[in-house]
């Protein structure tokens, strides 16, 4: 298996072989001594100077790369290096990244996602890295600690990918935590109930401050309280990823220990959206949520302005079209100005969905009315209900049937065809259906005289018939 150093030479600086053969330089002599039509005109292009060193960008995914190489060669031929991307290598040794990442002197983006690089990563020896903004550990299987120890020595990291790493638990939380006085702990209820019991459990960590967006994608964690974790170990944090997770609810737990329940923990000021102050954007799709009254806890986070809940169990059993759904969103959740990955809601769709929601609930028993029901009668005032109108042709019309000298009054189906109306004429008639001739007369427009109905197939609502309007049935001769 190559080295990075390997990689990188066999990708940017192999020699190009112009040697040609004797033959070749036999041929091209000869043409270029042909006359008239059989004379090749031969086109020199100087060769580029070979490069100094790879571009800005460096990707090198999926090549086998088992171990970095020469360090002093990688660093003369990576000294622009800012993005490397390292997915789908043979990488196992964590010692040997960092000093990939020391030699790389302007990097600022590593992704290593899909290397084998799940063994426990201890104390480094090597000082701290100062200008890795981002990392992407996507399928490496890195345990808890070690992400630890990985942030301890990337004090600037602002971007943290951690997707698709099988955890069902967040088993680091932040130091806090062990206090010993409760009025000055940082923890919360919904979060720690019966932490006594797993103190062991959980390493207790320093918060990091530093970083500003999380991808969590695909990780199978069901409870809001480990969510709640990655919120206090990153206090700042502004982007978080959760889709894909089957997070059931954003709520409290049903028992927070042997004394305490949910009333008593919702008179307590430690709410789940505490541990995310700083919080902009959150990506909840896919998740397992499937009450409303999780988006209403969603409306409580002091800066969400831009929020993802696509593919919920809730959506499903809805019985509402989906633009009817998103006015129930947009009216529930006051703060967020983009939902779903659309565009910034108006002030004009922020009002009609407010109103419809208003209209939605008016007609419910007042038990089914959430509380943001009542804050926008406060808002807007008790609405009147909107007038049903339909724009569909009526189904049946009183019209008058003549046939010969007699005239009686008939109710027709207008979602019958003309070839229907024949049959049914049949009964009072006595013509057969392939001998009758059918004109409308509308009565408003009588001077201009009968339209034949012509087209066996047509549905009769198509000749805008009204009640009071003629069909005349006459014989075909």
């Amino acid at each position: 298996m190559p080295s990075l150093l390997e990689a990188i030479e066999r990708k940017y600086f192999s020699d190009c072989d112009d040697s040609r053969g004797e033959a070749d330089k036999d041929k091209d002599a000869d043409a270029a001594a042909g006359t008239g039509a059989n004379r090749l005109v031969s086109i020199f292009i100087p060769r580029l100077p070979p490069l100094q060193c790879v571009p800005e960008l460096l990707v090198l995914n999926d090549c086998d790369i088992d171990c970095a190489g020469d360090f002093e060669s990688i660093k003369d031929k990576c000294r622009r290096v800012r993005e490397l991307d390292l997915a789908q290598n043979k990488l196992q040794d964590w010692h040997e990244v960092f000093q990939i990442v020391e030699h790389m002197p302007r990097i600022e983006f590593l992704n290593l996602s899909k290397n084998n690089l799940s063994n426990p990563l201890t104390k480094l020896s090597a000082p701290p890295i100062t200008n890795l903004r981002g990392i992407v550990l996507n399928g490496t299987y890195l345990n808890w600690e070690s992400i630890d120890v990985l942030l301890e020595n990337l004090p600037v990291l602002e971007e943290l990918h951690l997707s698709l790493n099988d955890y069902k638990e967040v088993l680091i939380d932040t130091a806090e935590l062990a206090t010993a006085d409760p009025a000055n702990s940082d923890s919360c209820k919904c979060c720690d109930a019966k932490e006594s019991s797993h103190t062991k459990k959980y390493k207790k960590i320093s918060p990091h401050k530093a970083l500003r967006t999380l991808h969590f994608t695909g990780n199978p964690v069901e409870k809001w309280p480990e969510i709640c974790r990655l919120g206090r170990i990153f206090p700042c944090m502004e982007n978080l990823v959760l889709a894909d997770c089957p997070i059931r609810a954003i709520e409290f737990p049903e028992k927070l220990d042997d004394n305490s329940t949910i009333a008593d923990a919702a008179e307590d000021t430690d709410l789940p959206q505490k541990h995310f102050p700083n919080l902009l954007f959150l990506n909840l799709s896919y998740a397992s949520i499937n009450t409303w009254d999780d988006i209403d806890r969603l409306a409580t986070f002091p800066k969400l302005k831009n929020l993802r809940v696509k593919n919920w169990p809730l959506w499903d059993r809805l019985e509402c079209t989906e633009h009817e759904r998103r006015q129930l969103l947009i009216a529930r959740l006051p703060n967020v100005a983009i939902l779903n990955g659309g565009g910034v809601i108006t002030p004009d769709e922020r009002e009609d969905a407010e109103r419809a929601f208003i209209r939605h609930y008016m007609d419910k028993p007042e038990s089914e009315r959430p509380k943001r029901y009542l804050d926008l009668i406060a808002k807007h005032g008790k609405l009147d209900p909107l007038v049903n109108v339909s724009l569909k042709p009526d189904k049946r019309v009183k019209i008058i049937l003549t046939y010969g000298d007699k005239s009686e009054s008939r109710h027709v189906d207008l979602y019958r065809t003309v070839s229907d109306l024949k049959v049914k004429l049949e009964k009072i008639i006595p013509l057969a259906a392939n001998k009758m001739r059918l004109y409308y007369v509308d009565q408003d427009y009588r001077e201009f005289g009968p339209e034949e109905m012509r087209y066996p197939n047509k549905l009769l609502y198509s000749y805008n018939i009204q009640a009071g309007d003629e069909i005349i049935v006459d014989e075909k001769k």
